[in-house]
């Protein structure tokens, strides 16, 4: 009998081990699986950093409400990104996360900023964006070379960056917010829209011609109406163009549409045909979005996209005016880090200096505002 007990121990014991090392097994395949699934992507955007938790004392004092902001960072207007940011979550009580999309030659940069001043508070993802998935469908002009970036076509991506968010904002680098963005966020788009946009005939922003591209605030100056294919469309040349510097999309309609694959058409269309205005009035990714959005998008108020103040170096608007903006906008060749752009004090109160040093704001005079 007590022979009989002891091989009725060892065999328990020997099966409690075989279901042990099952089940580290079964684990260790569970993590492998789901980190191929996680690191997989077919447009790279694979995420580099995540902060998940903000510290306790900011978490209790902000909502609950998550506004993901999609922005992208490239490594000669870095201090934009980091200005609108700070404007952005010192104007909010939301639980704003930042999607920032960069590339590899910039994250190191990106992360020593973000990390060794005020904004080491915020929650962000710091997404790689692999160039290659515009291979085919950008023709580089040598007049248009500088526009041909491609962090400009990372929001025609936005499901692939925020894949499980319903709604997000994406918006420039040149920009600073002066409300709650829970605000732009919360704005209404109509059934079957997948996107909001601010319209350039709208009362707040005046319009301005472009020499020999028609007029900046409508389609004739983005696309080439004399092509067959652009004719089929049937649009009206002088339909209102939009500005796709901000924009609030509803991605669960963004995907239901395609809308992804509709711009990529288009671009390949255009490397094909060269259906775009050949003297652009403007960003290279807003023909392929005013075709796509043609009747088809929600407005944005006005206030949410003062643009322009980069156009020229002349103040167009008021002090009052300004002040009065939800959202401030540098479109146009004269950023605010630049030296001859307007503004440029409104948008420096929110410019935190670069602890390495490496970006410095230019001021007239010689007068170079190095990180402190």
């Amino acid at each position: 009998m007590t022979f009989r007990k002891v091989n009725i121990v060892i065999l328990v014991l020997a099966i409690v081990i075989f279901l042990l090392v099952l089940h580290h097994n079964l684990l260790g395949l569970s993590d492998f699986l789901k980190r191929d699934v996680s690191d997989s992507s077919p447009l790279g955007l694979q995420p580099i950093d995540f902060i998940p938790e903000a510290p306790q004392r900011l978490t209790d004092e902000r909502t609950d409400q998550e506004i993901p902001v999609v922005i992208t960072a490239s490594e000669d207007r870095l201090g934009g990104v980091i200005a609108a940011m700070n404007s952005i979550y010192h104007n909010t009580k939301s639980n704003v996360v930042f999607h920032i999309v960069t590339l590899n030659d910039t994250v190191d940069h990106l992360r020593a900023w973000l990390s060794n001043t005020a904004l080491k508070k915020v929650k962000y993802q710091i997404l790689n964006f692999d160039s290659r998935v515009l291979e085919g469908k950008v023709k580089v002009d040598s007049e248009q070379a500088d526009s041909i970036k491609p962090l400009t076509f990372a929001r025609f991506y936005l499901p692939m960056l925020v894949p499980h968010a319903e709604k997000a904002v994406y918006m420039d680098d040149d920009v600073i917010v002066q409300d709650d963005i829970l605000g732009l966020y919360n704005t209404p788009l109509k059934p079957g829209h997948a996107a909001a946009f601010a319209d350039d005939c709208d009362a707040t922003s005046n319009k301005f011609a472009v020499r020999g591209a028609g007029n900046q605030y409508n389609y004739i100056g983005f696309l080439d109406f004399k092509k067959q294919t652009i004719r089929k469309l049937a649009m009206k040349a002088s339909t209102c163009s939009f500005n796709p510097g901000i924009i609030v999309a509803n991605l669960t309609e963004w995907k239901l549409q395609n809308v992804t694959k509709q711009l990529e058409k288009w671009m390949t269309l255009n490397v094909e045909e060269e259906l775009y205005s050949r003297t652009l009035a403007g960003s290279i990714a807003t023909p392929p979005l005013l075709i796509v959005f043609y009747k088809q998008h929600s407005n944005i108020d006005p206030m949410w996209n003062i643009r322009h103040l980069g156009s020229s170096t002349g103040k167009r608007y008021s002090p009052q005016f300004v002040k009065a903006a939800k959202l401030l906008h540098w479109s146009g060749h004269f950023k605010p880090w630049g030296r001859t752009a307007s503004y440029a004090d409104v948008w420096e109160k929110w410019y935190i200096p670069d602890p390495t040093g490496k970006f410095n704001l230019i001021r007239r005079h010689s007068e170079i505002y190095e990180a402190k």
